[in-house]
C-alpha cells in the first residue's frame, strides 16, 4: 500500500502540464491544418483525375502547408518577426520551382496553384499569431473562390462594359464618396443629413445590383417566375409594364408573365419592409404581419398561374442595368425630397400630411418614402404611424402597377393582377384593423 501511494505521487509530481497558453496553442495549430486540409480537399479534387506524382501539391501537401504555417508562427512568437518572414520565403522558393515544373509539362500558365499555396502557409500563421475568426472565414472565402471558377469564368465572358461601369460606380458610391459625405444635418429644418442619404441610396442600389447580376447569372435559364422575382429586388414597376408587354404579342405565355410579375410583387414588398427594419427594428411589428399577409395571397395566383403555364420561355428578359448615373441622381434627389417634405408636411399637418405625401409618392416609387420614414421612426414618430404611411405607399404603389399592367398587358391580364392587388390589400388592412 505504500508503494502504491508513493508511485501514485511520483506520477503526480512529474505528469506534463498544460496551461491555457498551451490548449489555446494546440486549437491554433489545429485550425492551420483544418485550412491546410480545406484547401488541400478541393485543389485535390480539381485534379482528381491526374496520376499520383503528377500533382505539385495536392490535399496532403496543403494541409502540411498550414501545419507548416502554423508551427513557424509559434516559432516566431518565441523570436523576432523577421523569422516568420524567413521562413515564409524559404517555403515559397522551393514551392514556386514545383509549380513551375508543373506548369511546364502542363504547358500553362496558370499560377493559382502558387498563389493558393502561399495564401494556406499565410493563413496557418496568421491562425496562430492572428484571429482565428478571420483565418477560418478566410480559409473558407478562398476555397468559395478557388471552386467556382467555371461560374466566375463563364461570368466574366458574360459580363459587358456597361455592367462593369455599374459595378465601379457602386464601388465609387460606397468607398469614397459616403465616408467623405458630412454626417449631419445641414438645412434649416433639420432634415437633411447628406450621409444618410447617401447610405440609403447605396442600401437600395445595391440591392438593385445584386439581383441585376443574379437575373445575369441565372435568369434566363430559371424562367419567367425566376427572373421576375429577381426583377423584383431591382425594380418590380419595370417588371410589370416590360413583362406585361409580352402578354400582347404572346398570348399562350400569359399565365407564365402573370406569375412572373406577381413574383416580382411579393419580392417587392418583401425588399421593402426588410429596408424598413434595416433602419428602424420597431417597425417590425407594424409592417410585418400584414406585408407576410398581403405576400402570402399574391402568393397563391402566382403559383395557379405557374402551374398552368405552357412552358413557353419568350425571348430575353433581362432588365436594362438600374445603375445608369442619371437613374442613381434621380433617385436621390427623390429621396432627399421626400424625407424634407416628410418633415415640414409631419409638422405643418401632421400625421395627414405623411399619409397624403405617401399615397403621392408610393405611386411612382415606394423606396424613397419607405427609407424617409423609417429614418423618422422613433425620433419624433411613433412607429406603428410609421408602418401605417408605408402600407399606404406599399398600396399607391400597387395600385400604380395594376395600372401599368392593364395598359400594358391588356384588359385580361390587367384585370387578373388588379383583382391579385386588391385582394392583397384587402388581407392587409383587415390585419391591420384586427390587430
Amino acid at each position: 500500500m505504500h508503494n502504491t501511494e508513493f508511485c501514485r505521487r511520483l506520477l503526480l509530481r512529474h505528469r506534463p502540464t498544460f496551461s491555457m497558453t498551451d490548449i489555446d496553442s494546440l486549437q491554433r495549430v489545429t485550425l492551420s491544418i483544418a485550412i491546410g486540409l480545406l484547401v488541400g480537399i478541393e485543389r485535390g479534387w480539381q485534379d482528381r483525375e491526374a496520376r499520383d506524382g503528377a500533382r505539385a501539391a495536392g490535399i496532403r501537401t496543403y494541409t502540411i502547408i498550414g501545419l507548416l504555417g502554423g508551427i513557424w508562427g509559434i516559432i516566431s512568437t518565441t523570436g523576432h518577426d523577421i523569422i516568420l518572414g524567413a521562413a515564409a520565403l524559404s517555403f515559397a522558393l522551393p514551392f514556386a520551382f514545383f509549380e513551375w515544373q508543373q506548369m511546364r509539362l502542363d504547358k500553362s500558365v496558370s499560377s493559382t496553384g502558387f498563389v493558393a499555396g502561399l495564401l494556406t502557409f499565410a493563413l496557418g500563421a496568421y491562425a496562430v499569431r492572428g484571429n482565428i475568426a478571420i483565418a477560418a472565414a478566410a480559409a473558407v472565402a478562398a476555397t468559395v473562390v478557388l471552386s467556382e471558377r467555371r461560374i466566375l469564368h463563364s461570368f466574366l465572358r458574360r459580363l459587358n462594359w456597361m455592367q462593369l461601369r455599374a459595378a465601379l460606380l457602386l464601388l465609387v458610391m460606397s468607398v469614397i464618396l459616403l465616408p467623405a459625405l458630412p454626417d449631419r444635418t445641414l438645412d434649416p429644418w433639420n432634415a437633411l443629413n447628406p450621409h444618410q442619404i447617401w447610405l440609403m441610396t447605396v442600401l437600395v442600389a445595391g440591392v438593385c445590383y445584386a439581383g441585376y447580376i443574379s437575373m445575369l447569372l441565372a435568369g434566363e435559364r430559371k424562367g419567367l417566375l425566376y427572373a421576375g422575382a429577381l426583377g423584383g429586388l431591382v425594380t418590380s414597376t419595370t417588371v410589370t409594364w416590360t413583362f406585361a408587354r409580352l402578354a400582347r404579342n404572346k398570348a399562350e405565355a400569359r399565365p407564365e408573365i402573370m406569375a412572373a410579375i406577381l413574383a416580382a410583387w411579393v419580392v417587392s414588398l418583401l425588399r421593402m419592409t426588410a429596408i424598413a427594419i434595416f433602419f428602424a427594428p420597431a417597425l417590425w411589428n407594424p409592417l410585418g404581419p400584414p406585408i407576410l399577409a398581403a405576400a402570402l395571397v399574391l402568393l397563391v395566383p402566382a403559383l395557379i398561374f405557374y402551374r398552368n403555364n405552357s412552358k413557353a420561355t419568350p425571348g430575353n428578359l433581362l432588365l436594362k442595368d438600374p445603375f445608369e448615373l442619371m437613374l442613381v441622381l434621380r433617385f436621390t434627389l427623390l429621396l432627399a425630397a421626400i424625407m424634407l417634405l416628410a418633415k415640414l408636411s409631419s409638422g405643418i399637418f401632421g400625421h395627414s400630411g405623411l399619409f397624403a405625401l405617401g399615397a403621392t409618392s408610393g405611386l411612382l416609387d415606394v423606396d424613397p418614402i419607405t427609407l424617409s420614414v423609417a429614418k423618422m421612426a422613433g425620433i419624433g414618430l411613433d412607429a406603428k404611424t410609421a408602418g401605417l404611411v408605408i402600407l399606404t405607399a406599399a398600396a399607391a404603389n400597387g395600385l400604380a402597377k395594376s395600372v401599368l399592367a392593364l395598359a400594358f398587358g391588356g384588359l385580361r391580364l390587367g384585370a387578373y393582377l388588379s383583382a391579385s392587388a386588391l385582394m392583397a390589400a384587402a388581407a392587409g388592412t383587415a390585419l391591420v384593423l384586427l390587430r
